[in-house]
C-alpha cells in the first residue's frame, strides 16, 4: 500500500518572522539583508519579489527597484524559535518527521491520515491551524514518495496545497519547465534545455544517448522521478552540520593587520560558542579570505585533538593567515570548525546564508540515496566529502 508523505514548506521564513515580531510590516515590500552598500538579501517578501526583487541580490539593487523597501537585520534567536514552533507543531500530527531545513520537513502522514475521507481539507485545515497558532505561512504537498511531495509543495506559493497522486503526473508534472525540477541543478538545466529536454515530461520519455552522458548514473533516478516513483522513507534522524563558521565583511576594505586580527578573534569565540552550544568539536580549521575584487582564499589546518576551544580555534586561524595574507585589503574575513564529531544530540540551528546550500545538499542526498539503492552497493558518494576525509588523513 503506498504510503502518505506530506513535504511543509514555510513561505518566504525570515519575513514572515519578521511580520510576527512587527505587525505593521505585514503587506510591505521587506527584505532581510544588510543595510550597508555591500549588504545581500537573504530573503524578500513577496510584495518585494513583485519588483523583481531576490535573494542573493545586492541590498542597494533592491533599493533601486524599490525606493520604498523595508530592510530588518537578521534575528537568529527569533527564527530559531519560530522554527522550534513550527516542528512542534508537525510531531502534532505525527512522529515521523524529517527535518529537510529550518523552514521545511518531509512527514510520513500514513497512520494519521489512512481514513481522511477528504485530503485537500485535512491538509488546507492544518495549514490554517498552524497559522492560527504561530502566525507561519506554509506551502504544503502530498504524494507517494518526497519528491513528488517536494513539487507538489513547490507547484503553488505562497500558502497552496497541492496533491499528486501517480495518475496526476501527466497533467501536473509533466508539463513544468525542468529546470523546476527538484534534483537539477542551475548549470545541468541549461545543457538539458539544449538538447531538447525543456519540461519534465520530455526527461521522462527520453532515451537520447547524449541526455544519459550529460546525466550520468543520475538519468536512471531522474527518469524515474520524472516518471512518478521516488523514496517514501521519511528519516527521523536530525540533520547534522558538516561545519560551524561564521564570516564578517568589514565596513570599509583594509590592511589594518590588527583590525584583521581582531576581528579573526571575535569570530573564533563565536564559532566556539556555537560549537559547544551544540556540543561538538571538530578537527578541521579553516579561514576564508574575500578581496574587493571577489577573489577568494580558503585555507585549512587539521589538528590531532578535537576541540571546541575558542583560543585554540583562534590560534591556528592566525597560524593560516600569517602564512597566506600577502598585505592586500580584504573585503570579507571568515573562520570555520568542521569534521565535527558528535558530543551529544542537539538541534542545529541553521546559518542564514546556508539555506540554499543545504537545499542543494538535501536534493544531492535525495538522489544519491536512491542511486546507492538501484545499483545495491555504496559506491556513489560526493567527491568532496571523500577529498576532505582525505585531507583529514595527511
Amino acid at each position: 500500500m503506498a504510503k502518505i508523505i506530506m513535504h511543509i514548506d514555510l513561505n518566504a521564513f525570515f519575513a514572515t518572522a519578521e511580520t510576527i515580531k512587527d505587525p505593521s510590516l505585514e503587506g510591505k515590500p521587506l527584505i532581510i539583508a544588510g543595510s550597508s552598500r555591500r549588504g545581500i538579501v537573504s530573503t524578500a517578501s513577496y510584495e518585494a519579489r513583485k519588483f523583481g526583487i531576490h535573494s542573493a541580490m545586492p541590498t542597494y539593487m533592491a533599493q533601486r527597484l524599490c525606493p520604498s523597501v523595508i530592510i530588518r537585520n537578521v534575528d537568529f534567536e527569533l527564527y530559531h524559535r519560530l522554527s522550534q514552533e513550527f516542528f512542534a507543531f508537525v510531531r502534532e500530527y505525527t512522529s515521523i518527521i524529517e527535518i529537510a531545513s529550518v523552514d521545511e520537513c518531509y512527514a510520513d502522514m500514513s497512520e494519521c491520515m489512512k481514513d481522511c475521507k477528504n485530503p485537500q481539507k485535512f491538509l488546507e485545515d492544518l495549514r490554517d491551524n498552524l497559522y492560527k497558532k504561530t502566525k507561519l505561512k506554509c506551502s504544503i504537498g502530498l504524494a507517494p514518495n518526497k519528491f513528488l511531495a517536494k513539487m507538489a509543495s513547490d507547484f503553488k506559493k505562497p500558502l497552496g496545497v497541492t496533491i499528486i497522486r501517480k495518475k496526476d503526473i501527466p497533467s501536473i508534472l509533466w508539463p513544468l519547465p525542468i529546470k523546476d525540477m527538484y534534483g537539477v541543478g542551475k548549470k545541468t538545466y541549461p545543457r538539458l534545455e539544449a538538447l531538447g529536454i525543456k519540461t519534465i515530461g520530455d526527461l521522462a520519455k527520453c532515451e537520447d544517448i547524449e541526455v544519459k552522458k550529460t546525466l550520468g548514473k543520475g538519468f536512471t533516478v531522474l527518469k524515474g522521478w520524472a516518471n512518478g516513483d521516488g523514496d517514501d522513507t521519511v528519516s527521523t534522524e536530525e540533520m547534522d552540520p558538516k561545519s560551524i563558521g561564521h564570516s564578517s565583511t568589514f565596513l570599509f576594505d583594509t590592511d589594518d593587520y590588527e583590525e584583521i586580527k581582531k576581528k579573526l578573534y571575535e569570530l573564533s569565540l563565536e564559532v566556539s560558542e556555537d560549537a559547544k552550544k551544540k556540543d561538538k568539536v571538530g578537527t578541521t580549521i579553516s579561514i576564508v579570505m574575500k578581496t574587493p575584487d571577489f577573489i577568494t582564499t580558503n585555507r585549512s589546518i587539521s589538528i590531532s585533538i578535537p576541540t571546541n576551544e575558542g583560543e585554540i580555534i583562534y590560534n591556528n586561524a592566525m597560524k593560516l593567515f600569517d602564512s597566506n595574507y600577502k598585505g592586500n585589503p580584504i573585503r570579507l574575513i571568515g573562520v570555520t570548525l568542521s569534521n565535527l564529531k558528535e558530543k551529544e544530540n542537539f538541534f542545529v540551528q541553521m546559518n542564514l546564508f546556508d539555506m540554499e546550500k543545504v537545499r542543494e545538499e538535501n536534493a544531492t542526498k535525495l538522489l544519491l540515496n536512491e542511486l546507492n539503492a538501484k545499483f545495491k552497493n555504496k559506491k556513489i558518494f560526493i567527491a568532496a566529502s571523500e577529498l576532505e576525509k582525505k585531507h583529514e588523513k595527511r
